[in-house]
């Protein structure tokens, strides 16, 4: 596009395939999009198909003026699972499958691209745009705590700090990650670093595609200042034009009420949602409802799944659950007989889904506690609905994120590398009724931080401005107005 030319920057968005990726790279599509920017999103075939049966989105999506999908295939066969120890296996299929095909469709892009938001997780989008000669911003949707942690691996390799030296040494304290030095433990580290081998094959990839990210013109984070400022403060050592633009779910909620757009949710979920949980809160008491949800990724054991439902039944609390049907790992030929008091408890104070409208359940006057997998998403929707965690973190970043949960931000517990009833029972107690107060104070004061950095003068909402002015700057539309660095400096 030529300097002074009026047309708006096309910009295309490529998530990794999964439903944390794609709901928080949704809500920053449809954020360009009300900034007038025309935009392209990618997903896989599968998850595109998944999203047009279970959501509005098509109609969404229609009323903004050059906006379009397109979608590429992952080299999946359709009954793969995609989910627990599976998913590292679309990881890889997506390098030799969809590279040639996403490079090919990126060429023939008409308008042409100015820009490409690619997944930080997704190698092979940096490379081919760089080859093309189209500026990258990397999108990470995990943590910014999480995020550096990664950045750091080879710092630990080198430190001798990795590998663990086994179950004895899960609480040493790591002290070459700055700005967690005092606090992060072997048990908080990524789940990928539990190898005794520096090798493996996984560990590389992640540690890989976040050094990758130095080659990027920029890094937008799924984050606010208040919340992770010290880490974001490290890594812009080492990165330039470093976004922090959430929680994105609150930001969009926030622009389509100034724009006048419609406010109600809308939902980005590639499973189907049952909407009759809501009607099961609205008979249920304030503040009564323990929230249960392990993402869409975690899977247990039959016998963790039996130690979390008698730890519920246990504590006498009213609890929602989502059990999706992939989530539990089932054994061939293994009959589903379930202990008699464990359904009669459910019944009396508690219902089992197959998948919620999530933010909606949070926000829910019913809910006053989340035992999550801490997942990122996740994570943010709690704190901004002001709803206090439990902690059992699964895979990848949600073992950092719990520890900050819990030992820094103090928004809850943390339970990870545990499964036990009778903690389960307890920490239920402590959440709900024991130490309810002191949680609640410490959520609804970073939930009000959370809301004020997405309205008009605060950080997020500052570093989205910049981000958005960036983009423009790459087709030459404009002068930049403002030559202050990409992050919120309060008055």
């Amino acid at each position: 596009m030529e300097k002074g030319s009026s047309n708006p920057p096309h910009v295309l968005i490529f998530p990794l395939p999964a439903q944390g990726h794609v709901n928080s790279m949704l809500k920053l599509a449809e954020l360009l999009c009300l900034s007038g920017l025309y935009v392209t999103f990618v997903n896989s075939e599968h998850n595109h198909e998944r999203l047009v049966r279970f959501t509005d989105l098509q109609v969404r999506f229609s009323k903004y003026q050059g906006f379009q999908f397109k979608t590429v295939p992952d080299g999946l066969p359709v009954e793969h699972q995609r989910t627990g120890n599976h998913f590292m296996e679309l990881v890889k299929t997506m390098k030799m499958v969809t590279m040639p095909i996403f490079k090919e469709m990126v060429q023939g892009m008409t308008p042409p691209l100015n820009c490409i938001i690619g997944d930080g997780g997704l190698e092979f989008v940096l490379d081919a745009a760089i080859e093309i000669g189209i500026p990258v911003i990397h999108f990470r949707t995990v943590s910014s705590c999480s995020f550096w942690s990664y950045f750091c691996i080879p710092d630990m390799i080198n430190a001798g700090e990795l590998p663990m030296k086994g179950s004895q040494d899960m609480d040493r304290i790591v002290t070459t990650v700055p700005g967690m030095q005092t606090f992060l433990r072997c048990r908080d580290l990524p789940s990928f670093c539990r190898v005794d081998d520096m090798s493996d094959l996984d560990l590389q990839l992640f540690t890989n595609c976040t050094r990758q990210t130095l080659r990027a013109r920029g890094l937008i984070l799924n984050t606010f200042e208040e919340l992770e400022g010290p880490i974001l403060s490290q890594i812009r050592r080492r990165f330039s034009n470093v976004y922090s633009i959430g929680p994105l779910h609150e930001h969009l909620r926030k622009k389509l009420i100034e724009q006048k757009h419609q406010t109600h949710q809308s939902s980005n979920s590639l499973r189907e949602v049952d909407r009759s949980c809501l009607s099961w809160l609205d008979k249920q008491p304030s503040k009564s409802v323990l929230y249960v949800s392990f993402g869409s990724q975690a899977v247990t054991t039959k016998e963790q799944f039996l130690e979390f439902w008698h730890g519920l039944v246990d504590s006498k609390k009213r609890f929602l659950w989502v059990m999706r049907a992939d989530s539990i790992a089932k054994r061939d030929g293994e009959a589903e007989n379930y202990p008699p008091e464990l359904v009669e408890g459910t019944k009396e104070r508690g219902l089992i889904v197959e998948w919620t409208p999530q933010e909606e359940v949070l926000a829910h006057e019913a809910v006053g506690g989340f035992l999550t997998h801490s997942g990122w998403n996740s994570t943010l929707e709690s704190i901004v609905a002001g709803v206090p965690m439990i902690c059992w973190p699964y895979f990848a970043d949600q073992q950092i994120n719990s520890r900050f949960v819990g030992e820094v931000w103090k928004l809850g517990l943390d339970m990870k590398d545990v499964c036990d009833r009778k903690v389960v029972e307890k920490m239920v107690n402590d959440l709900i009724e024991d130490n309810r107060e002191e949680f609640v104070r410490s959520v609804a004061k970073m939930a009000e931080l959370a809301r004020n950095s997405v309205s008009e003068g605060g950080s997020s909402n500052h570093n989205l401005n910049c981000l958005i002015e960036d983009i423009r700057l790459m087709v030459g539309s404009i002068t930049r107005t403002d030559e202050s660095k990409i992050q919120y400096v309060p008055r």
